[in-house]
């Protein structure tokens, strides 16, 4: 017999509308799965469980003002998001008695459509690496093998979905934060087109590489949440054109695309493991039996891109400082990113920048003439956790973390909607994701293109060890 975690996010929205099951007996089926399987051996998936606030929203029926189809579904938040009264850390013991007065437009978005927060889910610190192993916290592990990552930044988010402990939560990319953990976890992970998701009100990200997005168990999932978090704000600065609801466009068909792949690393001199060349090759047969052209095609983005991310990538985690007093708290990784941030000069940013921009241009030029692009997702199937860290040598650490990621940025770089897509299992049940990406503000092309794969190769009845 089916159990309430085995409904989709949509199917619980209709249940709670039809009145077959309560938001209130949703959380409390939430809160009892995170007690039992997310204690110091879980998975890793949250640092705050907000359970009396969450109980509260949902009995006194302020689930939403309105008739969303995520109306009283439980959810997560991801612990770099500003939210007023909860505490919040973004990953970091330097922040681990921080408190907001305010929530920032991705929470007060979710609020308003109804969604019921269970907490903060774990994440490193500030976002910044591509596995989440916070210092004094249980490592988020995948749930098919918890001897392995669950990836990051998003990891937790990533974890407590996996482990259907909610039924979808938001995650943030900045270079794959919310893709690499949907690859390792067996996981739909979409990151929105740049502009597609307000910023506000902290608009830290000045260089335009990071945005909010889903992370769910099934296309038609993610877009729902996308279809919540979606909106520009007064004062945004990048504006995506409207184009939803995203829901519907799961419901149309893409029409015959052309559709380009390349398997070779962008940023990283890399083997690429068996298993994740099979799931591309896979996918690509499969887009072919779905009437796609499938064009092999040059890596579009030059090499010489890797450097000017990374210089901008270096500021970033210099703008999020300790607050005084509390910088020996910070994590090598943070410190040696942090220092290289700083040794730079305005004009030195502000060129990097510029060159970015340019890479950018280069890279979507030369895909001009495709609907989409078809790369894997990561490297190699989810790693040991602790294989990419390495607190005593950071720089090793980043270059371990290139070469497990070696795609996923170039995306973010050109501010193109992407979405990692679980595919493929390995012999030995690890889960391995290959990538689409489409033009900047097709992210309803995306869409409608993941949900025919989803529809001609399902997932969703795949579930890990102890769901």
């Amino acid at each position: 017999m089916a159990e309430l975690h085995d409904l989709t996010a949509l199917e619980q929205g209709a249940a709670v509308a039809a009145g077959e099951v309560s938001s209130a007996e949703l959380v409390e089926h939430y809160l009892e799965r995170i007690d039992r399987l997310d204690g110091p051996d879980g998975v890793g998936a949250f640092v705050t469980v907000t359970a009396e606030q969450a109980r509260e929203r949902a009995l006194a029926g302020r689930a939403a003002p309105g008739d969303g189809p995520l109306r009283g579904v439980p959810t997560a938040i991801k612990d770099l998001n500003l939210t007023a009264g909860v505490r919040t850390t973004f990953g970091s013991a330097a922040y681990d008695d921080f408190v907001p007065e305010v929530s920032d437009g991705v929470v007060l978005s979710m609020e308003a459509a109804g969604l019921v927060s269970l907490g903060k889910t774990a994440t490193p610190e500030f976002g910044s690496p591509c596995y989440t192993e916070p210092d004094g916290r249980p490592p988020s592990v995948t749930p098919w093998d918890r001897t392995r990552t669950a990836g990051g930044s998003s990891g937790g988010a990533a974890a407590a979905v996996a482990a259907g402990l909610v039924p979808v939560a938001q995650g943030s990319d900045g270079g794959g934060s919310i893709r690499i953990p949907a690859s390792c976890c067996g996981l739909v992970g979409f990151k929105p087109s740049r502009g597609r998701i307000s910023g506000s009100p902290m608009y830290g990200d000045p260089v335009g590489l990071a945005t909010a997005g889903p992370i769910a168990r099934t296309v038609r999932d993610a877009a729902a949440l996308l279809d919540v978090l979606s909106g520009r704000r007064p004062g945004d600065p990048y504006f995506a054109p409207p184009a939803g609801p995203f829901l519907d466009a799961c419901d149309r068909e893409p029409g015959r695309l052309r559709i380009a792949r390349f398997v070779e690393p962008v940023i990283a001199d890399v083997e690429v493991h068996s298993e994740v060349r099979q799931a591309w090759e896979d996918a690509s047969r499969l887009l072919e039996s779905l009437g796609h052209t499938v064009e092999d095609v040059p890596v579009p983005m030059s090499h010489d891109a890797v450097p000017v991310f990374e210089t901008c990538w270096a500021v970033l985690t210099a703008l999020s400082p300790a607050p005084p007093g509390r910088e020996h708290l910070l994590r090598p990784l943070t410190r040696w990113l942090g220092e290289r941030g700083h040794a730079l000069s305005g004009p030195e940013f502000g060129l990097a920048i510029g060159a970015m921009r340019r890479h950018a241009a280069s890279a979507l030029e030369s895909l001009a003439a495709y609907d989409a692009v078809l790369t894997p997702t990561l490297a190699t199937p989810p790693v040991s956790v602790g294989a990419l860290r390495d607190d005593e040598h950071p720089e090793r650490d980043f270059e371990a973390q290139k070469a497990f990621t070696p795609w996923t940025s170039a995306w973010n770089v050109t501010g193109m909607p992407a979405v990692s897509l679980p595919l493929h299992w390995t012999p030995d049940g690890l889960p391995v994701g290959v990538m689409l990406a489409a033009r900047p503000a097709d992210d309803a092309l995306l869409l409608s293109l993941a949900a025919q794969v989803e529809a001609a190769a399902p997932w969703h009845d795949r579930r890990p060890p102890g769901w």
